[in-house]
């Protein structure tokens, strides 16, 4: 079944104005519950509750509020906040052109994809030119009354449109103590081995969600009424000083790599 596209619009560079369709690049794919009373496993909710008083509070009795400091608030409706709303808009506007080095990964969220509305030369161009140049578009638009800001790349001969954490959701990163000591030239050395070691491709059937697959093999097994035996968690090792802790590492990937080959073997 072919992708559905969740938005349609322009990508506006200056004057140029390409037709282009917006595709979720990532779904959720947790395991979701059900809240079942324990006596006759009938499906329960949760309700707002006076937490002095313990009486249910709901519908037209609900009103949303701003704490400006303890214990003072203030009211705003519906309407008042329905005027805050972005006036809609069809148009992704680029209003620059950056380097990719130009934006750290701490600012990226939600990544999506960019497809063409039909055949597009000025799309495909743009996607070359932004690849061959290894450059990126600040985009903004508008998108369920909010405005985004995003990233525009190529990827694959395609675009992808990433949004953009705000300047106030990024947060300062900590001032680190200073080294005791510089790594001297022995391990150094080991780090680069080590480094050299782990070397390879990126594979993306090795990043699974191995949480979910054990509370779906935990519910599948319990479905057909089988006990389950769940794995002991793994202690926390203590911190290793550097070098012992890359000798170690060393042994071990080596040992990993040995059985490896005996496999394919």
């Amino acid at each position: 079944m072919a992708a559905r596209s969740m938005w349609n619009g322009n990508l506006k560079l200056g004057k140029l104005a390409i037709s282009v369709k917006l595709y979720a690049a990532v779904e959720d794919r947790e395991v979701h519950f059900h809240l079942l009373h324990d006596r006759d496993n009938e499906r329960v909710k949760q309700h707002m509750l006076n937490p002095e008083s313990g009486e249910i509070r709901e519908g037209d009795d609900i009103h949303r509020a701003f704490e400006i400091k303890p214990g003072t608030f203030v009211l705003l409706g519906d309407s008042e906040l329905g005027k805050l709303d972005a006036a809609p808009s069809r148009d992704i506007d680029v209003e620059r052109i950056v380097p990719e080095t130009a934006i750290e990964p701490v600012w990226y969220e939600r990544p999506y994809y960019l497809g063409p509305a039909g055949q597009s030369r000025d799309y495909h161009a743009l996607a070359k030119v932004l690849a061959d140049q290894q450059r990126l578009g600040l985009a903004r638009w508008v998108m369920r009354k909010r405005v985004y800001h995003g990233a525009l790349r190529a990827h694959g001969g395609y675009l992808t449109l990433s949004t953009l954490h705000s300047v106030e959701e990024v947060a300062q990163p900590p001032k680190l103590a200073p080294l005791a000591r510089a790594a001297d030239a022995r391990e150094l050395a080991m780090a680069q081995q080590l480094v050299d070691a782990l070397a390879g491709e990126f594979d993306p059937k090795e990043f699974k969600d191995e949480h979910r697959e054990r509370v779906l093999e935990l519910v599948a097994a319990k479905a057909k009424g089988k006990r389950v035996e769940l794995p002991p968690r793994e202690r926390k090792r203590p911190a290793r000083e550097l070098r012992a802790a890359l000798e170690l590492s060393l042994k071990q990937v080596g040992k990993q790599s040995e059985q490896k080959e005996r496999r394919s073997a």
